[in-house]
């Protein structure tokens, strides 16, 4: 049994409430939207097969307790499913970064869903499932990638519809890196009172924002 990868490293994270704890990335190739944002677009390809056994052993030698899938796109392949049961089985903490735009309700509960509901901005809005929110368990992330005004309006409104505030564990709001300025992200989020965490992306400043496994 193998998944298309694109690589597998350890890192500390740079999103989400795990932010700045070590965890390695296994990140699946291949994806279904094309963000005008995204910056991880060299994980379109292919990848390369690797059996579930060779990943265990890769997460087990990088010594990291917590394990984040991402991509891509990882629910595009099947054979997630049995990967993020035998991370789970081997005791490791587990979360999965998926674009929202396939359904979440096979992933088992203990995961810790980062749910990145696609704002007008992205260019990818049209293809967010909203039935993901109703399969949405109260320890999962959401997330909201905000290029400008208009889609910050877009997430609140999706926020207060959904009641995203007190159905989730976090509600992330994170500017487009270098398009659109954390204060004045910030400087809407106090205005409006709102109960989310601010995601800037830790990574990219520790490293130069291109740099690839890390």
């Amino acid at each position: 049994m193998k998944l298309n990868i694109i690589e597998i490293f350890a890192s500390v994270q740079g999103e989400t409430s795990f932010t700045g704890l070590p965890t390695t990335f296994i990140r699946l190739a291949s994806c279904n939207l094309r963000c005008t944002w995204c910056d991880t677009s060299y994980s379109f390809g292919r990848g390369t097969p690797v059996s579930i056994d060779a990943i265990l052993e890769k997460v087990k030698a990088n010594g990291c307790r917590h394990i984040c899938i991402t991509g891509g796109e990882p629910l595009l392949q099947e054979n997630v499913y049995p990967l993020m049961e035998e991370l789970l089985k081997a005791g490791y903490l587990l979360s999965l970064e998926t674009g929202g735009s396939l359904s979440i309700a096979k992933v088992n509960s203990q995961v810790t869903i980062v749910l990145d509901i696609k704002c007008p901005g992205s260019g990818m809005s049209h293809k967010n499932l909203k039935e993901n929110l109703d399969f949405l368990p109260a320890h999962s992330e959401v997330k909201f990638v905000i290029l400008d005004r208009k889609d910050y309006d877009f997430a609140k409104t999706i926020c207060e519809q959904h009641h995203l505030y007190t159905r989730s564990k976090e509600v992330l709001f994170s500017p487009v890196f270098n398009q659109l300025e954390a204060k004045t992200l910030v400087k809407w989020i106090l205005e409006d009172n709102l109960p989310v965490r601010l995601n800037l992306q830790m990574h990219k400043f520790i490293w130069e924002p291109s740099t690839k496994g890390v």
